[in-house]
């Protein structure tokens, strides 16, 4: 599967978690449920996995956790604010960079609209 159609399948799961419940809840509220969604659409995922900095050989847990990760290829950053910054596709390009994958999605399901709340991160690059 490629990254592209994960990103479907969960763009499309956070659109019917969106409709049913809409704005409100808190982040680990929808962390959880996107997290059952995907995994009844037979996805392989992680939750709140270590991404470690590296340095030199240094590798230091300081902290950063990817809320989810798809098939070892997508990194979701979940949120549930009024409005997303650029702190916060800062923090995913972090994860993608010491995770070495290529795409990520920010997903804020504060807002009013789910499909205004989606930010697709590839390669550093912002869609």
């Amino acid at each position: 599967m490629t990254e592209n159609e994960i990103a479907k399948i969960v763009v499309d799961s956070a659109y019917r978690i969106h409709s049913k419940l809409g704005p409100g809840l808190l982040e680990s509220a929808y962390q959880a449920i996107l997290a059952y969604e995907l995994r009844t659409r037979g996805l392989n995922i992680e939750t709140e996995v270590m991404m470690p900095v590296i340095y030199d050989q240094l590798s230091l847990d300081v902290g950063y956790r990817a809320d989810i990760i798809v098939e070892n290829k997508v990194i979701i950053e979940l949120k549930s604010v009024e409005k997303v910054i650029d702190l916060h596709k800062k923090q995913l390009l972090t994860y993608l960079r010491v995770s070495n994958m290529r795409l990520g999605l920010l997903i804020n399901f504060g807002t009013p609209l789910i499909k205004e709340g989606i930010t697709r991160i590839v390669n550093g690059l912002q869609e």
